[in-house]
């Protein structure tokens, strides 16, 4: 059937809208849709479908995903009426441990509201279970029953467009014909291909392969050896970009980002003596690894991610560039279900409406790319990274407005400011001239060092 881009489309009461995905940008979109319509007087009906049950361990109830989740998104979540339980926090995290092949450095948060906390997305993996924790995904999902969403464990097979909307099949209930149908697959393949057939000039964003593990410590031991510190490393490794250790309850999630990690590059970081250290002695990690995959992760923009009653959100349309997923999902799951509610539900609704949002984000990513590069120049280079390691001991011992290295390294790591902010804080000149100094600093301690 032939797209009329110029079409008038609207929700009005009765609607029915299917969300693809269950995951945080199917759960708000779902969730802000639902609101508004309720503000705008409007009855809506809203299914989500979701095969996966997140209140199971592995990879059952797994979205595949670090685990990270910011204080900034917490606080815009509350001011929504949103109030995460403590529950789902697995482990409050107030500093970085960053470690260089010559040193480590404990940074301290820039400031009390800009802490993170580490999150199972599923009941977490495979092993002994916390049954005083809950799932972050299953969480929202509960959310959106309570808003009144009709939450489905259909697979859908199939969509087709019809004269009276989006027809889609699904391997259980059969077929049924929507108003809207948004797709949060993320970057599956199959789900992908299927929104290409009813949004044919969908281009999805380009992919890269990571890493993440879950590691069995114990509790105690976790709290000896990562304490409530996340720790990181740019270490001069092959296709590793950024490597990190995050302490959750029990466990410690290992996450390796960079171009197409493999089993070779994860077997190099961890025989990497500066990944050893942060383990207890002849601590053989492959025996105590309960889940481990290599997920696929947005890099790149997608194109067109909307049509005429469809629109694509979070991972399958913008993201953020290696971290803040979570603060994406929830940017375009708004943005998408304010369109539909305020404005309709057509494409040129979408283009104008909702686009911008998707651009924000991916014009913010090509700024990150960016600081990405510089950052994997910097991770050759020993005489960078002891300007680095000194500038950032130097700043711990001064007052948290006077810490210009460490912020920025803080806000890189968790994706919390958007990268345009972290590179125009780059820039400024008495940043700069700091750098450069300490970068002869260090040049100059190694020298007297190889002296004695």
């Amino acid at each position: 059937m032939p797209l009329n881009q110029n079409i008038k489309l609207k929700l009005k009461d009765g609607s029915t809208v299917a969300v693809v995905g269950g995951g945080p940008a199917g759960s708000f979109f779902t969730w802000f849709i639902l609101r508004y319509a309720q503000e705008s007087g409007i009855k809506i009906h809203v299914d989500v479908f979701e095969p996966k049950n997140f209140n199971s361990t592995g990879p059952a109830g797994c979205n595949k995903c670090g685990g990270i989740v910011s204080e900034s998104l917490i606080q815009m979540l509350s001011g929504e009426g949103i109030k995460v339980p403590p529950k789902v926090i697995r482990r409050g995290i107030d500093s970085y441990t960053l470690h260089l092949e010559h040193g480590k450095v404990v940074i301290e948060k820039p400031k009390p509201e800009q802490g993170i906390a580490s999150i199972f997305r599923g009941l977490g993996p495979r092993g002994p279970i916390d049954s005083a924790q809950l799932s972050f995904d299953n969480f929202l999902l509960d959310l959106c029953r309570e808003k009144g969403a009709m939450v489905r464990t259909d697979t859908i097979v199939k969509a087709l467009r019809v004269e009276e909307g989006i027809k889609l099949s699904t391997s259980l209930s059969g077929d049924k014909v929507f108003d809207l149908v948004v797709g949060a697959v993320g970057l599956n393949a199959k789900g992908i291909e299927i929104f290409n057939s009813i949004c044919p000039s969908y281009f999805p964003p380009s992919v890269t392969k990571t890493h993440i593990a879950e590691i069995f410590l114990g509790r105690e031991v976790v709290d000896q050896y990562f304490g409530n510190s996340m720790h990181v490393f740019l270490l001069n490794l092959p296709n590793v970009k950024f490597g990190a250790l995050i302490p959750k309850g029990n466990y410690v999630t290992m996450v390796l980002l960079g171009k197409n990690i493999t089993r070779e590059v994860v077997a190099g970081f961890l025989s990497s003596e500066t990944v050893k250290s942060c383990f207890p002695p002849d601590t053989n990690i492959s025996e105590i690894t309960h889940c481990k995959c290599y997920p696929a992760i947005n890099v790149g923009e997608a194109k067109s991610a909307f049509a005429n009653r469809v629109v694509l959100i979070g991972d399958s349309a913008s993201s953020k560039l290696y971290k803040n997923g979570l603060g994406a999902a929830w940017l375009t799951g708004q943005a998408a279900a304010k369109t539909a509610i305020f404005h309709g539900i057509s494409q040129r609704d979408f283009q104008k409406w909702y686009q911008p949002v998707c651009t924000t984000l991916d014009n913010d990513n090509d700024i990150g790319k960016i600081i990405f590069n510089i950052t994997s120049i910097m991770q050759k280079s020993s005489i960078l990274k002891n300007g680095l390691l000194a500038m950032v001991v130097q700043e711990q011992k001064e007052p948290s407005h006077k810490r210009p290295m460490s912020s920025l390294l803080w806000d890189t790591f968790t994706g919390s400011n958007p990268y345009t902010s972290i590179f125009k804080r780059s820039l400024n000149p008495v940043f700069m001239v700091k750098f450069l100094w300490n970068i002869v600093k260090g040049q100059l301690i190694k020298k007297s060092r190889i002296q004695k």
